[in-house]
């Protein structure tokens, strides 16, 4: 399932008018809880203005790198201002759909994403996209929003309340249902808000960690 054009459309206008303000626009930190190591390549899914790719530049030095996705063209040209103005080197940031990642299978150690994935239509081919560039032994660490309940129709079919960042959401049980069948492995919820109203229903914010490993199949 693609992206619907008029989704796409309100996410990238609401998100690019936000590309120069101030306001905040995680709803977690999964920055916070992913440690990315010196060496190591990571990946950050609704990069925003860069500034999450940028902290982990430093970490990951001069050998690791560092990409930062984002669907919003406001963000991204953002993003690399701010990139050539510290002068990292170590970055590339790509405008992109979520669940057709511009990126080669098992290139990622880390992904990381604060409050992206729930404006996907389609969540199932986004974590699988997630799990194709993950190399084996990859983890993520990500900060999302679930809904206690079924969305109502009148706001999940709603360009505008699904790039309001909740009305894209889905039920906590679907929510790991999803990353289970993937194929990730030792999910873990690092820290879980209490639940709070939007619109006629209620949401909270998670964040989640899980890892891609692959059984070998041979013995030797």
């Amino acid at each position: 399932m693609n992206a619907a054009p008029e989704f796409t459309v309100a996410i990238d206008k609401r998100y690019s008018e936000l590309a120069e303000s101030t306001c905040c626009l995680s709803c977690g930190g999964a920055r916070n809880y992913s440690q990315p190591q010196p060496g190591e390549v990571c990946l950050d899914l609704g990069s925003g203005r860069g500034n999450d790719v940028l902290r982990m530049a430093v970490e990951v030095g001069p050998e690791g790198f560092v990409y930062g996705i984002d669907i919003s063209r406001g963000m991204i040209e953002k993003a690399r201002k701010n990139m050539k103005k510290m002068e990292v080197q170590n970055v590339e940031f790509i405008q992109s759909q979520l669940h057709e990642l511009k990126l080669p299978d098992e290139k990622i150690d880390l992904v990381i994403s604060n409050c992206t994935i729930n404006h996907a239509p389609d969540k199932d081919a986004v974590w699988k996209e997630v799990f194709r560039v993950l190399k084996n032994g990859g983890r993520f660490v990500v900060s999302d929003i679930y809904s206690s309940e079924k969305v109502p129709e009148e706001y999940a079919n709603d360009p505008l309340a699904i790039a309001e960042c909740w009305a894209g959401a889905v039920t906590r049980e679907e929510y790991l249902e999803t990353l289970e069948s993937t194929g990730f492995k030792d999910i873990k919820i690092l820290e879980e808000s209490a639940p709070y109203s939007k619109g006629k229903i209620d949401v909270s914010s998670f964040t989640i960690m899980g890892w891609k490993k692959n059984e070998c199949c041979s013995k030797i």
